[in-house]
């Protein structure tokens, strides 16, 4: 599927149903009444969360995640009996995208976000697709192995997320003197953190590898550190819309519990992934394997 975004107008958009509370397109009509009456879906993606959901040289949405959420638009394409859905892609960060799900500029954010308990009390999420770790990414020769070494230190982190939220408390429950420097997305984040101004980049661990494949010299680079939480990634969209959850679902978890789902896998964390061909070397865990086979939405915290 090719998926152009209007990344220039788009961001507009979303910027301005931040502003003045409103959405483009917005209606008060049920996600698929909606769908069906305008015959676009809205999607939210994320700019440089390699491998789920980055813009590639192309211009196009791509990643492991958009993947899966290609096979959520063909369900609903089915669905709404519109093959030639319109499909509008509309970037968004950390700060912005429960906000913009919740005002109806997007209908489905297909990204890298955690699913929490306190975050479902805005939204509504899929059905778990990938489980990751929070850890750090430093340089091989930086003397961190572990978070009791960031004492006295600068590191970086994402805004809005829930790494923040653990480094912060982190520092000030054991007074470990940090100083916390929150990155708008990955991109700022690997600059602030190769221009030497943090010594370590606390994130999820398969987005650190990410980061670190982009990186000028990736070999330079290693994660490290005892995992700070569980992370479980699900889509988002509109809470108590039980029609428009049940399909994401099922068509997720029909992915999921067959054996596309390896090939998908492997494309994305075993494979060369584009844009420098590096191969993340992140095989399928247990843990992946079982949530593969028994689909659910739960939290895990």
């Amino acid at each position: 599927m090719k998926t152009r975004p209007l990344l220039t107008s788009a961001f507009a958009l979303a910027v301005l149903a931040l502003v003045t509370g409103t959405s483009y397109g917005q209606s008060s009509q049920p996600t698929l009444a909606k769908i069906q009456s305008t015959n676009l879906i809205a999607v939210g993606h994320r700019e440089t969360s390699i491998p789920f959901s980055y813009v590639d040289t192309n211009n196009n949405v791509v990643g492991f995640s958009q993947d899966l959420c290609n096979k959520v638009i063909d369900a609903v394409k089915a669905k709404t009996k519109h093959p030639d859905l319109r499909v509008r892609f509309i970037p968004v960060t950390s700060q912005n995208r429960i906000p913009l799900v919740q005002n109806g500029t997007i209908d489905l954010e297909c990204g890298v976000t955690t699913n929490l308990t306190a975050r479902q009390n805005q939204v509504a999420f899929s059905d778990t697709f990938f489980v990751a770790t929070t850890r750090l990414l430093t340089r091989k020769d930086s003397g961190i192995n572990d978070f009791p070494d960031l004492a006295g230190k600068t590191v970086v982190t994402n805004q809005g997320t829930t790494s923040e939220r653990i480094l912060r408390k982190m520092n000030e429950e054991k007074k470990m003197n940090m100083s916390i420097i929150s990155a708008k997305d990955y991109g700022e984040g690997r600059a602030t953190l190769e221009t030497g101004r943090a010594v370590a980049y606390m994130m999820d661990d398969v987005l650190l590898a990410g980061t670190r494949s982009l990186t000028a010299k990736p070999s330079d680079w290693v994660l490290v550190g005892t995992p700070q939480s569980s992370e479980a990634y699900g889509f988002m969209m509109r809470k108590d819309e039980p029609e428009f959850k049940k399909l994401v679902d099922d068509a997720m978890s029909q992915v999921m519990r067959s054996p596309e789902i390896r090939t998908l896998y492997d494309k994305w964390f075993t494979k060369p992934v584009p844009p420098k061909n590096i191969n993340f070397e992140f095989p399928m865990s247990g843990t992946m394997q079982k949530l593969f086979a028994e689909p659910n939405d739960k939290a895990f915290e």
